[in-house]
């Protein structure tokens, strides 16, 4: 027989029973001699008006293996609709049925829970049969009673062939201890950790708090190492975007849910307007940053997203993460340097693109010190080069990717992008009315290509030491998502010729980061040793130059450098002789050059 006509069917054996059954409790003596005729009638009214409701409510498409809350609350709709109507019809054929009135109330009630529970009754038996099928399983303490740490407990309890099995929490609500949530107890507080670990055999935590801080999770990091457990965390309150928790999402702990503050959230609501069904053009789409910012741009349903790098490898990996992912969404791989302004205008003249991010560049201090020429081609020329085909193609927003290090900068590196800087805010002082030149500003990024993560990594993997250039030196930091965001939010402010500056909180020592860093690996007896500055490097960086201002922007997060004015036929002058230089390598000449375009420019000290 078809398993869902059986369903209905018993629903209906159940309904009619209890109907029966209620009639019995009220008049036992009558169903001694036999039921009436009467009572025949009403019963069969009873389960026609049932299997009306069943067939409108769809009770019987439920799976009973996995009938949750919302199922129950179906059927208790349904149950109290046929008790009301049953009712009614008792009133109106009282002088027939001779019915007493409490019979529907009672056959209502216990329909529902004879219905109910042969539903939790298949539920608990498939469960069973799970757990008996389940590999063995780890025993998981949660930190967090909360909304998010409940939901993960029960997701654990519906699905045992996961293999964990939670059996309590922490939490530092004073309300919550010695509670018991979905069946499980709150042992204590977050400090109790220890303790309640060794006395409940836990071998796994979970970190449940997607509000929790940075300063937060490295106690709770602490406390699970000094217990030998292993530990995972859900993501963030932002991170969960279909606002629930499943066990999927679990994950283990990174430095990024280590920052010294709250990571930034940036809206992104007015970023959909100037995104929908535009062409946009990424340039170092294939890096860290770029790559972000194609995975972000996803979600605003452009038209095409051209994918413009030189690195055929990193090109095409975004490219098949695309076609993977987001297989919908239109783009196309783009091979080309954009200090090659033939190739950059080629692209432009057959794509028309009408938003622009620029984050093709170099980056690293101490390469750049060895190697002027590369940054200002790279950095310089290539970013003129954008600017003046946005110009020519009526781009309607340009983003220039920046970075703290333009501000009063020490290297070459900094100088360049600082004069990149420059470079778009002449553009802007040319573009018309309907474009918006901006460039964002922000500091390190976590996990980016080549960073200090990575090589910390990297050093801890081939057993030590740990290196970092003096124990005073500072740096803001940021992720590669929050990063990725406030260069999409820049597009949305859209207030040509400014530069964003991100309000990323205090900056962050690298030798406290070291320590995160071989904190979260589990590694032991790594220690951290001082190398020196090198050249070009400051010890701390600095978001605004001594001659800028600061001004509010929409966004509560974000702020505005005041900058000079930039004169744009003086920038175009100053751009050809530092590529003159940098085409006959005088490395001599292109520092000068830098020092006369940049009076604050720092050359030759360290800060």
């Amino acid at each position: 027989m078809n398993p869902t006509l059986s369903k209905f069917l018993i629903d209906l054996g159940l309904w009619g029973t209890a109907g029966l059954l209620a009639y019995a409790f009220r008049k036992p003596g009558l169903i001694e001699v036999g039921i009436p005729v009467n009572v025949w009638g009403y019963l069969l009214v009873s389960v026609l008006v049932m299997g009306a409701l069943e067939a409108r409510y769809g009770l019987h498409r439920q799976i009973w293996q996995k009938v949750g809350v919302l199922d129950l609350n179906l059927l208790a709709r349904a149950a109290a609709l046929a008790t009301l109507v049953m009712f009614a019809v008792g009133f109106l054929l009282q002088t027939w049925l001779q019915l007493p009135r409490s019979v529907p109330v009672l056959a209502g009630v216990l329909g529902f829970l004879m219905m109910g529970g042969v539903r939790l009754t298949a539920r608990l038996a498939s469960e069973r049969v799970r757990l008996q099928a389940s590999p063995q399983r780890q025993r998981v303490l949660i930190v967090g009673a909360g909304e998010a740490g409940t939901l993960i407990a029960r997701e654990m309890q519906r699905h045992p062939e996961a293999g964990l099995e939670p059996i309590g929490f922490l939490d530092d609500e004073p309300g919550k201890a010695r509670k018991r949530l979905v069946g499980l107890p709150v042992f204590g507080r977050v400090d109790d950790l220890v303790a309640v670990a060794q006395r409940e055999e836990a071998q796994e935590l979970l970190i449940a708090v997607p509000s929790a801080t940075g300063e937060f999770v490295r106690r709770v990091v602490d406390l699970a190492r000094e217990a030998g457990l292993r530990y995972r965390i859900i993501p963030g309150v932002f991170e969960i975007l279909s606002g629930d928790v499943n066990l999927q999402q679990i994950r283990d702990v990174n430095l990024e849910d280590l920052l010294r503050r709250p990571p930034v959230r940036l809206n992104t609501g007015e970023i959909a307007e100037y995104l929908r069904g535009r062409v946009v053009l990424v340039t170092g789409a294939g890096g860290s940053i770029g790559s972000e910012i194609v995975r972000q741009l996803v979600s605003f349903a452009p038209k095409k997203i051209l994918l413009f790098g030189r690195g055929e490898n990193s090109i095409f990996g975004i490219q098949q993460e695309l076609i993977r992912n987001w297989p919908d969404i239109e783009q196309v791989g783009l091979i080309g340097d954009v200090r090659d302004e033939a190739r950059l205008r080629a692209v432009f003249e057959r794509y028309r693109p009408e938003v622009v991010f620029h984050a093709a560049a170099h980056k690293h201090v101490p390469l750049m010190e060895e190697a002027p020429s590369e940054a200002i081609l790279n950095n310089v020329v290539g970013t003129q080069n954008v600017v003046e085909l946005c110009l020519a193609y009526g781009v309607s927003r340009l983003v220039n990717v920046s970075t703290d290090k333009a501000v009063n900068p020490t290297s070459v590196m900094g100088a360049s992008k600082r004069v990149a800087e420059m470079v778009v805010s002449a553009g802007a002082a040319r573009a018309q009315p309907s474009q918006a030149f901006v460039s964002v500003r922000f500091g390190n990024v976590l996990g980016s290509r080549g960073s200090v993560v990575p090589t910390f990594m990297a050093q801890i993997r081939a057993g030590g030491p740990i290196t970092v250039t003096h124990p005073e030196m500072v740096r803001y930091f940021m992720t590669i998502p929050e990063a990725a965001r406030l260069v999409l939010q820049a597009g949305g402010l859209a207030e040509n010729g400014k530069v964003y500056v991100l309000n990323m909180g205090d900056p962050v020592k690298i030798s406290d980061l070291a320590h995160d860093v071989i904190r979260l690996s589990g590694a032991r007896n790594v220690d951290v040793v001082y190398s020196g500055i090198r050249p070009g490097e400051k010890l701390y960086e600095e978001l605004l130059t001594s001659g800028e201002g600061v001004g509010a922007t929409t966004h509560s997060e974000i702020f505005s450098a005041r900058l000079g004015q930039v004169e744009p036929y003086s920038i175009g002058q100053e751009v050809r002789t530092l590529r003159a230089c940098a085409e006959r390598g005088d490395y001599a000449a292109i520092r000068q050059a830098l020092n006369r375009l940049i009076p604050e420019n720092k050359f030759g000290s360290v800060r």
